[in-house]
């Protein structure tokens, strides 16, 4: 069994004094269900489950119910005894975007106080964008992504004492010892050839088998398809989605690591506006993350985007090294000469960051040159830029450098993450091994201790 931090916050959610409906949204095949499965079974003595995808190729009792009355009885004739009182019975209520009519009825769900409630949606950002009633007093979204670094770390072995080690020493700026690092710099370089998706962790875990791996990862990236072909079919439109998610890995190969409009079909006279339904898309579905650019950085960044430009990373780095590697580990396990792992980092570091609750920026400056990565720093309301490093030079970052001297930036200092060992400061740039990008949570202050 998978250990999933999000499950600690489930849990707290379902606490007694707290009753509004959390629906847990993220892409396909990341865990939800699961996890949820795993605690409501856990706290309730009633746990009833829904999947609407699974009611629509069936039956079909669930599809045409659009008041709760009808909903209690449709439900009652499939969960039989297992309806109780609200403090005693769970219903959770999955792939609920697949029924728009139900994230309406979620606020009718919580004032009548039958059962509790929990969701949880795949293509929820799509849903909700054409949903004409959303209750948003009544419910608390929260988004999950498949296992991070730290949870495949634990997944093999690692133990929360060896973990609250490591985050003591990234937060007191301490290195590891050599042998600590080349442990833990190999199962990071394990991490890019698995990923987070938790069938293709199982898989490894269970088999250490690259092919096995990749044939999950291969199959997760069909369905991946077969969900936007579906989406072009019931909106009745002709839409680029699949070109544009088969372009990410190669793009991001280039220097810019930009999809750019012309380029999709070869048409010059193609602007970012023509597309913006299938970008949309691959963002709101979770398959693709975006980076948004930024040229003059002041925290918030999000009022800072002024340009049209943004990069696409995948989801999931092991879904990237499977395309661009397939079953050939020597490109990320080894030293290849010719292989520039660039993106990959960055993929990772992209996957890390919005996992732990950063908002993704980049600094593009026709005058000063690109930064990798921008995130706010809200307890000292700055920013903090971040540079990723796949190779021996990582102490050449004259971008980084450019954007720390200019003063109407009020940056503080940037971070430069790289394969070496050493913790280190040096002009205005902290130095720290690409593992600790594990660390990097979003920063809001201690909670606990705020009063106003």
């Amino acid at each position: 069994m998978l250990y999933r931090k999000i499950g600690k916050y489930i849990e707290e959610h379902l606490k007694p004094d707290t009753d509004r409906i959390l629906v847990l949204e993220g892409a396909r095949q990341i865990g939800k269900s699961y996890i949820i499965r795993e605690v409501g079974k856990r706290l309730y003595k009633n746990f009833v489950e829904v999947n609407f995808v699974a009611d629509d190729e069936g039956r079909q009792l669930f599809k045409h119910v659009h008041t709760t009355e009808e909903f209690y009885l449709t439900l009652s004739m499939v969960a039989g005894e297992r309806l109780d009182s609200m403090e005693n019975t769970l219903v959770f209520l999955d792939e609920v975007q697949h029924y728009p009519q139900y994230l309406t009825m979620l606020k009718f769900f919580r004032q009548e106080r039958r059962y509790r409630f929990i969701a949880s949606g795949s293509l929820l950002g799509i849903a909700l964008r054409s949903t004409t009633s959303i209750p948003v007093g009544s419910i608390i979204r929260k988004e999950m992504f498949q296992l991070d670094f730290e949870e495949f770390l634990i997944a093999n072995g690692f133990g929360a004492v060896a973990i609250a080690m490591l985050r003591e020493k990234y937060e007191k700026g301490e290195s590891l010892s050599e042998e600590q690092h080349g442990h833990v710099m190999d199962l990071f370089r394990r991490y890019l050839l698995v990923g987070g998706m938790p069938d293709a962790v199982n898989e490894y875990v269970a088999s250490h088998n690259i092919v096995r791996v990749r044939e999950v990862q291969n199959a997760i990236r069909v369905l991946y398809g077969d969900d936007a072909s579906k989406y072009e079919q019931d909106n009745g439109r002709h839409l680029l989605i699949r070109r544009i998610y088969d372009m990410v890995p190669s793009q991001m190969e280039n220097k810019k690591k930009r999809i750019v409009a012309k380029d999709i079909q070869g048409r010059k006279s193609d602007r970012f506006s023509r597309y913006r339904e299938e970008f949309e898309y691959l963002i709101s579905s979770g398959i693709t993350l975006d980076v948004r650019a930024i040229s003059n950085p002041r925290c918030p960044l999000t009022e800072s985007v002024q340009k049209n430009l943004l990069k696409l990373y995948l989801n999931d780095v092991g879904m990237l090294t499977s395309q661009l590697y397939h079953h050939n580990l020597r490109p990320v396990l080894g030293d290849v000469q010719g292989i520039n792992l660039g993106a990959v980092y960055e993929n990772v570091v992209a996957q890390e960051l919005k996992a732990h609750g950063h908002r993704l920026f980049y600094y593009d400056n026709r005058q000063k040159g690109e930064v990798d990565f921008l995130v706010d720093d809200y307890s000292s309301l700055s920013i903090l830029p971040i540079e990723v490093k796949s190779g021996k030079d990582y102490t050449v970052h004259s971008a980084l450098n450019n954007l720390l001297a200019v003063k109407d930036y009020h940056v503080a200092s940037g971070l430069v993450l790289s394969n070496d060992r050493i913790v280190r400061k040096s002009g205005g740039v902290t130095y720290m091994p690409i593992y600790y990008v594990m660390f990097l949570d979003l920063s809001e202050g201690n909670e606990e201790n705020i009063s106003f």
